[in-house]
């Protein structure tokens, strides 16, 4: 990759709004622009490492600090431990908003792992590869990443799984069809879901207006969106891009509500999000 358009950064759901960041092509409305089905994923070795560095002894003493947070087990009790395979996370692509021919109608972003608490917590583990290593750069509450993965293999075998984080929204695409896999979804775009091309121009309807070089943009929205709660950020070293694709720092550490630094690999953020079954 040459070039990082970064999304709008993650909000909790009930704040999740507005638009993406991304290209300000032209979309010619009514023409059918071929796009392609989805970015390279990364590579096993990727996955595995991503997986080491969730499994970390300094991840996982984060992690404890993190399910002791609300005082619901101690500190010393929550012997966490990761769950499962690391999965890339997609989120929808500007873009594929802008209209782009030949853009994915997604793209990874991060690579996240599932970690579990004692007492039944559940936490998602996002990496980035940064310095030539994969670091852990945000812990979520909740097993969105990992759990969505799955649902959408089940649903649509071979398809790609991706996120619409304005609306909260998980989809599986494939055979030229963009399915829902949670509730905001279906709400997006109905129970059965609709073609690769009318969600493209759904998603265009709602965000292009809101590309970087538009009105909203230069009003001081950046990133599509006005942040609703104080905003910390931690310091983070620029991410490496690959022939793998964009696996970024920007969207996954940046902005998120009421963020909390933890001092893991640097830029380590908790990122509370409500935990809302689709």
């Amino acid at each position: 990759m040459t070039r990082h358009l970064p999304l709008p950064r993650p909000l909790p759901r009930h704040l999740l709004r507005a638009a993406l960041a991304g290209s300000a092509a032209t979309l010619l409305l009514g023409l059918a622009a071929p796009y392609a089905s989805a970015d390279p994923g990364p590579r096993d070795a990727s996955l595995d490492a991503a997986h080491e560095a969730a499994g970390a002894p300094r991840t996982l003493d984060t992690l404890s600090r993190f399910f002791a947070r609300e005082g619901t087990v101690s500190r010393a009790a929550a012997d966490p431990r990761v769950r499962g395979d690391a999965v890339p996370v997609r989120y929808l692509s500007p873009e594929f908003v802008a209209g782009e021919k030949g853009a994915p109608v997604a793209r990874v972003e991060f690579l996240a792992s599932k970690a579990v608490s004692s007492d039944g917590q559940e936490a998602s583990l996002w990496t980035v590869k940064q310095g030539g290593s994969w670091k852990v750069v945000n812990i979520a509450t909740g097993d969105d990443e990992t759990r969505y993965a799955r649902v959408g293999a089940d649903k649509l075998p071979g398809g790609t799984v991706f996120h619409e984080p304005q609306i909260n929204a998980w989809y599986v695409q494939g055979r030229g069809r963009v399915l829902p896999l949670n509730a905001d979804a279906v709400r997006a775009v109905g129970s059965e879901g609709v073609s690769v091309a009318a969600y493209q121009k759904r998603v265009h309807d709602a965000y292009a207006d809101k590309l970087p070089g538009s009105a909203y943009a230069k009003s001081g929205k950046a990133g599509g969106f006005a942040p609703k709660e104080p905003v910390a950020r931690p310091p983070a070293a620029p991410a490496e891009a690959s022939a793998e694709g964009p696996v970024t720092v920007a969207s996954s550490v940046a902005g998120a509500g009421a963020l909390v630094a933890l001092g893991l690999s640097g830029v380590a953020v908790l990122r509370r999000r409500a935990r809302q079954r689709g």
